[in-house]
């Protein structure tokens, strides 16, 4: 076994430590100066572009042929959309995510002057007005508003508390961890990745773990956007593992436990040949695994390979229950992470030919393509009863 031991003391409490760190898209700058702390912590040199994604190399034996981690820091959020008569606020989403799920949210909106709270409410949101019209009303964003908890009793009154169109809203987490080892927490997605790879890392410090290449563990601030690592990879590059998160639904084969490894999303199938060696580091590790496909689904390696990297690209999630609204995880699946890219980091670089960008034939991968031997003939039954009869 090449997986390393994890301090699941550390990633819980990091975990809770990002939950509590607002980074809506586009308000990611504290979320990035803590991640960046917790790498220099772990002896790294951390080099942040110019809107602050995250790159932290670990030094291997050879810079060619590099291998990525990534995770995004950016959670879904909301913008000030019109200042109303009413004193109140008409939001839009920041990401991709249901009003279903922003109604009765406790939230922050971020001005110039200062933070102020509030409430993301149904427009009928009075009971003893509206009574049976609340829960008639439609679901959607153009049917909700934002109260700010301060004397905003109209158009004028909000101008006056400096809240401008444009301005980013957080909505709080309300993160519980359970004894059960249950996590249930608005935005999971993916402050649970990003403290699952500074686990893994602390790991690979702590046993002073040597690698065949550099480990680059890379954080993107735009990924529920659609950016994600778009402009993080460099050159030396040659594969990339996203960590995010994998939806248990009905249809899914996704689990709450172990690693689910992603064989394709909406962009596509995953690197045929990465994918597989994931799922044999799981086998000989005894980490416990699924596969799934993702019919909704983007990620860092959809927005690396758009913008033209050409590096190899593989999906490993914890299990998500209600993503995108109130979710829920389990321990185990983040530990299973870590320790699965701890065994990845260490294992032996099988394609060398990665090593360069580009290169002949001599070295090329191969798929198989032979038929599969099939045993046709009329008593196949009978003979698999009598191996059955001659075991027991």
């Amino acid at each position: 076994m090449t997986r390393l031991a994890i301090d699941h003391e550390y990633l819980l409490a990091v975990l809770d430590k990002l939950l509590r760190i607002p980074s809506p898209t586009g308000y990611t700058d504290p979320v990035v100066r803590y991640v960046v702390s917790e790498l220099e912590k772990h002896g790294l040199k951390v080099e942040l572009t110019r809107r602050g994604a995250i790159r932290a190399i670990r030094k291997g034996k050879r810079a060619e042929g590099a291998r990525a981690i990534v995770s995004h820091v950016d959670t879904l959020g909301a913008q000030v959309k019109q200042i109303k008569d009413n004193g109140r606020l008409a939001v839009v989403p920041i990401g991709h995510w249901s009003a279903r799920f922003a109604e009765g949210a406790r939230a922050t909106v971020f001005t110039d002057s200062g933070s102020y709270r509030g409430s993301i409410l149904p427009l009928k949101a009075s009971g003893h007005t509206y009574n049976e019209e609340v829960d008639k009303a439609p679901v959607g964003w153009e049917f909700v508003e934002m109260r700010i908890d301060a004397l905003a009793r109209n158009k004028e009154d909000i101008e006056r508390l400096d809240i401008e169109i444009g301005d980013i809203i957080a909505i709080d987490p309300l993160p519980e961890f359970l004894d059960n080892g249950f996590i249930v927490s608005r935005h999971l997605d993916n402050k649970a990745g990003v403290a699952v790879m500074l686990a893994a890392l602390k790991a690979l410090e702590d046993d002073q773990a040597e690698t065949p290449v550099d480990i680059h563990f890379l954080f993107t601030i735009a990924e529920e956007v659609g950016v994600g690592a778009a402009s993080i990879l460099t050159h030396d590059v040659a594969s990339m593992i996203a960590v995010d998160n994998g939806t248990t639904a009905p249809g899914q084969n996704s689990d709450e436990f172990g690693v689910t490894i992603a064989m394709a999303d909406q962009t596509g199938p995953f690197d045929f040949h990465l994918t597989k060696k994931l799922v044999a580091l799981c086998q000989e590790n005894e980490i416990r695994y699924q596969k799934d496909i993702f019919k909704y689904y983007r990620s860092d390696s959809a927005s690396a390979i758009e913008a033209g990297a050409d590096v190899r690209t593989a999906l490993i999630t914890f299990g998500v229950d209600a993503s995108h609204g109130y979710e829920r995880i389990h321990t185990h699946a983040l530990r299973s992470l870590a320790e699965l890219i701890t065994a990845y980091s260490v294992s032996p670089v099988m394609i060398k030919r990665d090593f360069k960008e580009t290169s002949g034939v001599k070295g090329f991968t191969r798929q198989p393509i032979a038929e599969a031997e099939q045993d046709l003939s009329p008593n196949v039954e009978a003979k698999e009863l009598e191996a059955k009869e001659l075991s027991d």
